[in-house]
């Protein structure tokens, strides 16, 4: 058995792709009204966005959580990408939940918000 993909749930599906793709997942060109896409990482992993609509099809009973019940973090190549990938993801409108900075534990670090207000991590070691 292996992790093999990770699922979004996103208000607003071309938004989140946008997002996204400025921190390096490809999700291709989307379709109108596309209420699921997929990206490979260099890791084979999947990240899957789907729309709230289609989730409530699979599942009537779902709800939108409270609150962020997962963490994204995007290892970068060098402390200079960090910032840099942070910078694009601000210059793109998405907001800041922490400017990155050299945390104690040796690593250069920041979160940015997604569209629907999950922290994604963007990091690299000192």
């Amino acid at each position: 058995m292996r992790l093999d993909a990770i699922g979004i749930v996103a208000k607003n599906v071309r938004e989140s792709i946008r997002f996204y793709s400025l921190l390096g997942l490809d999700f291709g060109a989307p379709k109108p009204d596309e209420d699921h896409v997929e990206a490979k990482t260099a890791a084979g992993l999947r990240v899957m966005i789907d729309s709230e609509e289609l989730i409530r099809k699979l599942n009537p009973a779902w709800v939108a959580p409270q609150g962020q019940r997962m963490a994204l973090a995007f290892l970068c190549d060098s402390p200079r990408d960090v910032d840099a990938a942070f910078k694009r993801a601000r210059d793109a409108g998405f907001r800041a939940h922490k400017e990155p900075w050299d945390a104690f534990w040796g690593q250069r670090y920041g979160s940015i918000l997604d569209p629907d207000g999950n922290s994604v991590d963007l990091f690299a070691p000192l």
